[in-house]
């Protein structure tokens, strides 16, 4: 039972928290995700360990607030983000409770709209055509360590991992692509600019995380999990200016914001025998409008999400997988820094939100 808690925990928080739709929540993983598997705690130290997680969503529900938007759907006019995500990660344990591993994901996104090219109005774009922009290549590459805070070579019932990370700008935050637009003459021409936000590779700043995880036995075969995170990033706006075609630079959204991120898990596995269990949790994952450290300045997408979290999860000897489908309960776009500037207090954008999402993590121990 204890071969198979731990190595549980681990798949659970092996997925952390990415992306989801126009409010862009970066990849991030747990730093110690790697480090709870009672093979390891029972080995010598020097254990390495790699790991391989897929994930995918497709984003096209609006949100302003928490009030969807349906006026989009019937019409049309909504904006649709498709995101497929590798990341890969390698860690390395010198002792039973000090890990340190590096992570890196690889994006490929695509996102189509109207309002981006010729525009959501019948009068602009007769047809309604929809035009599509990419971005693929790899994000911001993460350093980590974390420390189990009790000593697991006793196997409590209950443990807990402190956690700090930093986050690396090795992926580009001003991926470009083309827009199509309507002369007078109605004919189609084509202007090159950063594609959106929600779908750039990286944010163009260093940052750093703070972490928590643990467990608790509950039974034999029941455990209880929780894990989070806190992304700071200190850089108020990168260079990426996000309508260079624009005669006039809008001192407050004219570039990309270098938000910080959130996210947190919850929830109860179950052992059904032959190194299988079943989870269901709760997960909340977000970017806020205002930072900790630092300016606010710049466009961002503030909002967060609230799911419910199936899964299934197995282990064989050093190898062991999970399935993970979180499925948004709650949505909200919250005002960001720029809506907050309204004197009226009327200004409020909108995003898009993906129904689910699916996370699938593979781990080998060596």
């Amino acid at each position: 039972m204890k071969r198979i808690l731990y190595s549980l925990i681990g798949l659970f928080l092996a997925n952390e928290g990415f992306s989801q739709g126009c409010v862009a929540v970066r990849h991030m993983s747990c730093t110690a995700a790697n480090t709870a598997s009672s093979e390891f705690f029972q080995q010598k130290n020097g254990q390495w360990q790699v790991s391989m997680g897929y994930r995918y969503f497709r984003s096209f529900r609006h949100y302003k607030g928490d009030a969807e938007q349906h006026e989009r759907l019937e019409q049309n006019t909504e904006v649709i983000n498709l995101s497929h995500a590798l990341d890969l990660g390698i860690s390395y344990q010198p002792s039973a409770r000090l890990s340190f591993g590096i992570n890196l994901p690889i994006q490929y996104n695509d996102r189509s709209s109207l309002y981006e090219h010729y525009g959501n109005a019948v009068s602009a774009n007769p047809d309604q055509k929809r035009f599509h922009t990419y971005s693929q290549g790899i994000g911001d590459m993460r350093l980590t360590a974390s420390y189990w805070m009790l000593n697991p070579y006793k196997l409590p019932k209950f443990n807990f991992a402190l956690g700090a990370g930093l986050k690396l700008p090795t992926g580009n935050p001003g991926v470009t692509g083309d827009f199509h637009k309507l002369n007078k003459e109605k004919q189609d021409y084509v202007i090159n600019k950063p594609v959106d936000q929600s779908i750039q590779l990286g944010d163009g700043g260093v940052g750093f995380s703070l972490e928590l995880q643990g467990y608790a036995q509950l039974t034999k075969s029941t455990t209880a999990y929780f894990n989070g995170y806190y992304l700071f990033n200190p850089k108020e706006t990168n260079n990426v200016l996000r309508s260079p075609e624009a005669t006039t630079i809008d001192l407050v959204t004219g570039y990309f914001s270098v938000s910080d991120q959130f996210a947190g898990r919850a929830g109860i596995s179950q052992s059904i025998g032959k190194g299988l269990s079943v989870m269901l949790g709760g997960r909340v994952e977000g970017v806020p409008a205002i930072d900790v450290i630092g300016g606010s300045k710049g466009f961002r997408r503030p909002g967060y999400i609230v799911s419910v979290e199936p899964g299934v999860a197995y282990m064989k000897g050093k190898f062991s997988a999970a399935l993970n489908v979180p499925y948004a309960l709650y949505r909200n776009r919250t005002k960001s820094y720029s809506d907050r500037l309204d004197p009226l207090g009327v200004r409020h954008g909108d995003a898009a939100f993906a129904d689910y999402s699916v996370s699938v993590n593979l781990t080998r121990w060596f």
